[in-house]
């Protein structure tokens, strides 16, 4: 069915049923009402093609994810997807799987298909990837990962705080060793997390030789789109815990080590929390069920993907203007496992 046939069973203008239908002002409410019931009996849909002939728009946005099954990210994609249909756009989805080939194919897609704009998460291994869409006059906001000196807007959270202010906020005064279970991938967020640890370290006033960064080398190194996997964590705690070597407090990268760590310490035969305490990151599902119920961090990826969605769609209307860079704070989510004193 087309316009056409709409206004030719109620006897209006083409010109007449095509305003009705983009809500445009000078057509009656009687009217409007009329075209929006025929429209929906006889099954029609508006033709996006030549819509943005006529628009110079798509309506249509890209979101390039590195790792679909990362929690947060699945949150990430529902939410720029009901902000993006909010302000009358589409999203077309593309996984990189943290690849630097699926990402210069994702870009070529993207502009192929000719978005309107894009938000994406870099796999950070080619920066200069992301500067076709630019060059194009396609605006770009990076989500979660920031690439420096790119001139790209960005939007995500404030990580290096985030564990900072945790660390400090969950250590007790008997608090001398703090070990973190970090992924052994060089992505900014981790590096983030390091960084953070390191300056708690430091407001704390605790030896950085005696609290490591330990790096657990995951499956992920060779592909950072997998899922996380507790025994990852496991293997590396298991073989450096015993009754007499063990941390006041574990920092984990995610709440799936956590889950890991919980198990090595339980085989040696120590407590959480009266022996060690652990506090994990992502606030996922499980982690209030746990005994003990985790001391987490909770990611704000609802407001990660408003505000990324915000900024583009305003980047669409207006390019111009500095760059933004907008960290949004985490939440400590305070449970069993990092409290009490040691």
């Amino acid at each position: 069915m087309t316009l056409r046939d709409v206004a030719d069973q109620l006897g209006l203008s083409a010109n007449t049923v095509s305003r009705a239908l983009a809500g445009k002002d000078q057509v009656s409410e009687s009217t409007r009402a009329r075209v929006a019931a025929e429209a929906k009996r006889l099954g029609y849909v508006p033709n996006s093609h030549a819509r943005s002939l006529v628009s110079g728009r798509t309506m249509v946005v890209g979101l390039v994810i590195t790792n679909p099954s990362n929690p947060f990210y699945a949150a990430l994609i529902s939410a720029v997807e009901r902000q993006c249909r909010a302000g009358g756009y589409s999203v077309l989805l593309l996984v990189t799987e943290d690849s630097a080939e699926n990402e210069q194919r994702a870009v070529q897609e993207l502009l192929r298909f000719g978005v309107d704009g894009v938000l994406g998460v870099a796999t950070e291994s080619r920066s200069d990837v992301w500067d076709g869409l630019k060059e194009a006059n396609i605006p770009v906001v990076q989500l979660s990962r920031d690439i420096p000196g790119r001139g790209l807007d960005f939007v995500g959270i404030d990580v290096e705080s985030a564990i900072r202010d945790a660390v400090v906020r969950v250590a007790s005064s008997g608090t001398r060793r703090i070990w973190l279970l970090e992924e052994d991938l060089r992505v900014s967020t981790v590096s983030a997390r390091i960084a953070g640890f390191r300056r708690a370290l430091d407001d704390l006033g605790i030896a950085h030789d005696r609290s490591p960064v330990l790096k657990v080398p995951t499956r992920r190194t060779n592909g950072a789109s997998l899922p996380w996997r507790p025994d990852d964590a496991y293997a590396l705690a298991a073989g450096l815990i015993t009754p007499g070597n063990h941390p006041d407090l574990v920092i984990t990268a995610n709440d799936y080590f956590a889950l890991g760590v919980y198990r090595a310490l339980r085989e040696c035969g120590l407590a959480v929390p009266g022996d060690v305490r652990v506090l994990g990151y992502g606030d996922h599902p499980f982690a209030a069920y746990l005994e003990p119920a985790l001391t987490t961090i909770r990611l704000p990826a609802d407001e990660v993907g408003t505000a990324a969605v915000d900024l583009l769609l305003r980047r669409i209307v207006d390019p111009d203007g500095p760059r933004a860079c907008i960290r949004l704070p985490a939440e400590l989510i305070e449970r069993s496992s990092a409290q009490g004193d040691l």
